[in-house]
Protein backbone atom coordinates (compact mmCIF):
# COMPACT_ATOMS: atom_id res chain seq x y z
CA UNK A 1 0.00 0.00 0.00
CA UNK A 2 1.21 3.53 -0.80
CA UNK A 3 0.96 6.12 2.01
CA UNK A 4 0.99 9.82 1.10
CA UNK A 5 1.21 12.91 3.28
CA UNK A 6 -1.23 15.52 2.06
CA UNK A 7 -0.78 19.06 3.38
CA UNK A 8 -3.23 21.05 1.29
CA UNK A 9 -6.20 20.86 -1.05
CA UNK A 10 -7.07 21.61 -4.66
CA UNK A 11 -4.37 21.55 -7.31
CA UNK A 12 -1.51 20.96 -4.84
CA UNK A 13 -3.41 17.97 -3.49
CA UNK A 14 -3.61 16.44 -6.98
CA UNK A 15 0.07 17.18 -7.64
CA UNK A 16 1.03 15.58 -4.33
CA UNK A 17 -0.96 12.46 -5.17
CA UNK A 18 0.63 12.08 -8.61
CA UNK A 19 4.17 12.66 -7.37
CA UNK A 20 3.50 10.17 -4.60
CA UNK A 21 2.26 7.62 -7.13
CA UNK A 22 5.41 8.00 -9.25
CA UNK A 23 7.62 7.41 -6.23
CA UNK A 24 5.33 4.64 -5.00
CA UNK A 25 5.29 2.75 -8.30
CA UNK A 26 9.07 3.20 -8.54
CA UNK A 27 9.60 1.74 -5.06
CA UNK A 28 7.15 -1.06 -5.85
CA UNK A 29 9.02 -1.93 -9.05
CA UNK A 30 12.43 -2.06 -7.37
CA UNK A 31 11.08 -4.21 -4.53
CA UNK A 32 9.28 -6.53 -6.94
CA UNK A 33 12.22 -6.80 -9.33
CA UNK A 34 13.87 -10.19 -8.95
CA UNK A 35 17.52 -11.17 -9.07
CA UNK A 36 19.08 -9.69 -12.18
CA UNK A 37 20.88 -11.94 -14.64
CA UNK A 38 23.96 -9.81 -15.30
CA UNK A 39 25.93 -12.07 -17.58
CA UNK A 40 24.97 -9.58 -20.28
CA UNK A 41 23.53 -6.10 -20.03
CA UNK A 42 21.68 -4.41 -22.88
CA UNK A 43 20.87 -0.76 -23.48
CA UNK A 44 18.66 0.64 -26.22
CA UNK A 45 16.01 3.27 -26.88
CA UNK A 46 12.65 3.52 -28.58
CA UNK A 47 10.56 6.42 -29.82
CA UNK A 48 7.03 6.82 -28.48
CA UNK A 49 4.69 9.02 -30.47
CA UNK A 50 2.81 11.51 -28.31
CA UNK A 51 -0.93 11.62 -28.95
CA UNK A 52 -2.53 15.00 -29.59
CA UNK A 53 -4.14 14.74 -26.14
CA UNK A 54 -0.65 14.89 -24.62
CA UNK A 55 -0.44 18.56 -25.58
CA UNK A 56 -1.77 21.45 -23.51
CA UNK A 57 0.16 20.96 -20.28
CA UNK A 58 0.53 24.01 -18.07
CA UNK A 59 3.60 26.11 -18.82
CA UNK A 60 6.61 25.16 -16.75
CA UNK A 61 5.58 21.55 -16.14
CA UNK A 62 8.05 18.84 -17.16
CA UNK A 63 6.69 17.09 -20.27
CA UNK A 64 9.71 15.27 -21.82
CA UNK A 65 8.23 15.56 -25.31
CA UNK A 66 10.45 16.74 -28.13
CA UNK A 67 10.34 17.23 -31.87
CA UNK A 68 11.95 14.56 -34.02
CA UNK A 69 11.43 13.24 -37.53
CA UNK A 70 8.44 11.34 -36.18
CA UNK A 71 6.83 14.50 -34.84
CA UNK A 72 6.15 15.01 -31.14
CA UNK A 73 7.84 12.07 -29.44
CA UNK A 74 9.27 10.79 -26.17
CA UNK A 75 12.28 8.50 -26.04
CA UNK A 76 12.42 5.62 -23.58
CA UNK A 77 16.03 4.62 -22.84
CA UNK A 78 15.92 1.11 -21.38
CA UNK A 79 18.45 -1.09 -19.59
CA UNK A 80 17.70 -4.83 -19.72
CA UNK A 81 19.35 -7.88 -18.15
CA UNK A 82 20.33 -11.15 -19.85
CA UNK A 83 16.84 -12.57 -19.28
CA UNK A 84 15.25 -9.61 -21.13
CA UNK A 85 13.70 -8.14 -17.98
CA UNK A 86 13.82 -4.37 -17.38
CA UNK A 87 16.50 -3.12 -15.00
CA UNK A 88 15.53 0.55 -15.14
CA UNK A 89 14.87 3.33 -17.65
CA UNK A 90 15.33 7.01 -18.43
CA UNK A 91 13.04 9.30 -20.44
CA UNK A 92 13.96 12.18 -22.73
CA UNK A 93 12.42 14.16 -25.55
CA UNK A 94 12.63 12.52 -28.96
CA UNK A 95 15.31 14.98 -30.14
CA UNK A 96 17.89 13.89 -27.52
CA UNK A 97 20.73 11.80 -28.98
CA UNK A 98 21.27 8.33 -27.51
CA UNK A 99 24.86 9.10 -26.53
CA UNK A 100 23.71 11.82 -24.10
CA UNK A 101 21.96 9.25 -21.92
CA UNK A 102 24.37 6.32 -22.40
CA UNK A 103 26.41 6.95 -19.23
CA UNK A 104 23.25 7.03 -17.11
CA UNK A 105 22.02 3.77 -18.68
CA UNK A 106 25.36 2.07 -18.06
CA UNK A 107 25.10 3.22 -14.47
CA UNK A 108 21.63 1.63 -14.27
CA UNK A 109 23.05 -1.69 -15.49
CA UNK A 110 25.69 -1.30 -12.80
CA UNK A 111 27.68 -4.42 -13.52
CA UNK A 112 27.71 -7.14 -16.16
CA UNK A 113 30.27 -9.16 -18.04
CA UNK A 114 29.31 -7.60 -21.37
CA UNK A 115 27.47 -4.44 -22.35
CA UNK A 116 25.66 -4.87 -25.67
CA UNK A 117 24.36 -1.91 -27.69
CA UNK A 118 23.97 -0.85 -31.32
CA UNK A 119 26.17 1.53 -33.28
CA UNK A 120 24.21 4.54 -32.05
CA UNK A 121 26.34 4.18 -28.93
CA UNK A 122 29.64 3.98 -30.82
CA UNK A 123 31.78 6.55 -29.00
CA UNK A 124 35.05 6.20 -27.13
CA UNK A 125 33.74 7.88 -23.98
CA UNK A 126 30.81 5.42 -23.85
CA UNK A 127 33.20 2.48 -24.20
CA UNK A 128 35.36 3.92 -21.43
CA UNK A 129 32.36 4.27 -19.09
CA UNK A 130 31.47 0.61 -19.73
CA UNK A 131 35.06 -0.47 -19.09
CA UNK A 132 35.15 1.57 -15.88
CA UNK A 133 32.16 -0.53 -14.76
CA UNK A 134 34.22 -3.66 -15.59
CA UNK A 135 32.09 -4.46 -18.65
CA UNK A 136 33.34 -5.43 -22.10
CA UNK A 137 31.51 -3.22 -24.64
CA UNK A 138 30.00 -5.12 -27.57
CA UNK A 139 29.24 -2.16 -29.83
CA UNK A 140 29.77 -2.19 -33.61
CA UNK A 141 31.81 0.56 -35.19
CA UNK A 142 30.16 3.02 -37.53
CA UNK A 143 30.78 2.45 -41.23
CA UNK A 144 33.12 5.45 -41.48
CA UNK A 145 35.20 4.44 -38.44
CA UNK A 146 38.84 3.49 -39.06
CA UNK A 147 39.42 2.06 -35.58
CA UNK A 148 39.67 -1.65 -34.85
CA UNK A 149 37.00 -3.40 -32.81
CA UNK A 150 38.87 -6.42 -31.49
CA UNK A 151 36.47 -7.13 -28.61
CA UNK A 152 33.39 -7.21 -30.88
CA UNK A 153 31.56 -10.55 -30.71
CA UNK A 154 29.02 -11.18 -33.49
CA UNK A 155 27.22 -13.88 -31.52
CA UNK A 156 26.68 -11.67 -28.48
CA UNK A 157 25.62 -8.76 -30.66
CA UNK A 158 23.02 -11.06 -32.23
CA UNK A 159 21.42 -11.39 -28.80
CA UNK A 160 20.42 -7.73 -28.92
CA UNK A 161 16.95 -8.88 -29.91
CA UNK A 162 16.39 -9.46 -26.18
CA UNK A 163 16.20 -5.73 -25.49
CA UNK A 164 13.99 -5.29 -28.57
CA UNK A 165 11.71 -7.98 -27.14
CA UNK A 166 11.53 -6.03 -23.88
CA UNK A 167 10.34 -2.96 -25.77
CA UNK A 168 7.78 -5.08 -27.61
CA UNK A 169 6.43 -6.31 -24.28
CA UNK A 170 6.22 -2.77 -22.92
CA UNK A 171 4.31 -1.66 -25.99
CA UNK A 172 1.64 -4.29 -25.38
CA UNK A 173 0.34 -1.69 -22.92
CA UNK A 174 -1.64 0.83 -24.96
CA UNK A 175 -0.81 3.72 -22.65
CA UNK A 176 2.89 3.04 -23.20
CA UNK A 177 2.78 2.42 -26.96
CA UNK A 178 1.02 5.76 -27.49
CA UNK A 179 1.63 8.54 -25.00
CA UNK A 180 -1.58 10.20 -23.87
CA UNK A 181 -0.18 11.70 -20.65
CA UNK A 182 0.50 15.42 -20.66
CA UNK A 183 3.20 15.30 -17.96
CA UNK A 184 6.40 13.31 -17.71
CA UNK A 185 5.69 12.18 -14.14
CA UNK A 186 2.36 10.59 -15.17
CA UNK A 187 3.94 8.69 -18.05
CA UNK A 188 6.87 7.62 -15.86
CA UNK A 189 4.50 6.14 -13.27
CA UNK A 190 2.81 4.10 -16.01
CA UNK A 191 6.20 2.86 -17.23
CA UNK A 192 7.09 1.70 -13.72
CA UNK A 193 3.73 -0.06 -13.50
CA UNK A 194 4.21 -1.77 -16.90
CA UNK A 195 7.72 -2.91 -15.93
CA UNK A 196 6.28 -4.31 -12.69
CA UNK A 197 3.71 -6.35 -14.63
CA UNK A 198 6.50 -7.78 -16.80
CA UNK A 199 8.40 -8.85 -13.69
CA UNK A 200 5.21 -10.32 -12.20
CA UNK A 201 5.02 -12.70 -15.16
CA UNK A 202 8.60 -13.76 -14.44
CA UNK A 203 7.72 -14.92 -10.93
Amino acid sequence: MIFLKIFTHGKLLTTGLIVGLVKGFGRFFFKLRGVLDKEWGFIDRSYIRAHQHASGAQHGEDRVIGKSRGGATTKIHLAVDASRYPIDFEMTGGEVHDSQVASQLIGLVGEAEYLIADKGYDAEDIREVAQNHHMIPIIPRKSNSKKLNIEFDHYLYGLRHLVENAFARLKHFRGIATRFDKLARNYKSMLFLACSFIWCKAK
